[in-house]
């Protein structure tokens, strides 16, 4: 039968629940808890585990967090002197004019294994304004910029090695320098680097830097205390090469050759 509108509504027949009343408790709302019976706990969030640490990445490789580089494997005894299938982090040291650059761009050039150059020349000079100038002479300012250039270096050495990629730096690093010398390199790239002096004679080296330009181009009594000095790496247990005879390609040659060594016997330093 219809109702009327606007005449009240018959109650519900016994033990049915209506709107806005419980089945259990005629009458009560759904969700009444009784004076006596605790309320329901909320539910529990769900577990979500921790976030793990961010790590820097470069394109799709994660970075270690600046470990210091290990020594490389030494090659197997029967193979040839070939580090061509090795990752290695290699320092380049020698006078101005002696080729570093020349000869650490062709033998990274020439490898099989992916392998990048830094210079360190090259990374100083990113300084546009204010850099200091090696014609000028060695002070506090040259001091300075020669420390950042050498920690952006190990820094991007370590990248590229953490990418499977080797590198060669090269450098003149002087031996009664200790405090700019190879304790930085070793702390900033790790105790894998391998150091090799190239060190040709001094009329060689007077010849190839008078066919340098601009700010790369010493005097000559510049070039002859510079390559006195590195005379002094003569007795250190690094090995040395002089090339005073050889072309370029033959140097990377007998680099190659000296590394191969190096790795199976690590020079001390």
């Amino acid at each position: 039968m219809q109702h009327p509108v606007g005449a009240p509504l018959p109650p519900p027949p016994p033990g049915a629940a209506g709107w806005g009343q419980s089945a259990q408790h005629p009458g009560r709302a759904p969700g009444w808890v009784a004076p006596d019976q605790p309320a329901a706990p909320p539910a529990p969030p769900p577990h979500l585990p921790p976030a793990p640490p961010p790590m820097e990445t470069t394109g799709h490789i994660q970075l270690p967090p600046g470990g210091p580089v290990p020594l490389p494997a030494p090659p197997v005894a029967s193979a040839p002197a070939d580090t061509g299938n090795t990752t290695l982090a290699v320092l380049l040291i020698g006078p101005a004019g002696a080729g570093k650059t020349t000869v650490a761009r062709h033998w990274a050039r020439s490898r099989r294994m992916p392998t990048s150059h830094i210079s360190l020349d090259d990374v100083r000079e990113w300084v546009c304004s204010g850099f200091a100038d090696p014609q000028t002479g060695w002070n506090d300012h040259s001091e300075a910029q020669y420390r950042l250039a050498r920690r952006t270096c190990g820094f991007a050495a370590r990248n590229f090695l953490a990418n499977g990629i080797s590198c060669i730096l090269d450098d003149a690093v002087f031996p009664d320098r200790p405090v700019v010398g190879l304790g930085g390199w070793k702390r900033h790239v790790g105790p894998g680097l391998l150091p090799v002096v190239l060190l040709p004679g001094l009329e060689v080296v007077l010849e190839r830097n008078a066919a340098r330009s601009g700010n790369r181009r010493l005097s000559d009594e510049e070039v002859a205390r510079i390559h006195g000095r590195m005379a002094g790496w003569y007795g250190s247990g690094l090995p040395i090469i002089d090339n005073s005879g050889y072309d370029v390609a033959t140097t990377a040659q007998v680099l190659d050759d000296v590394l191969a060594r190096s790795i199976a016997s690590p020079p001390n330093w």
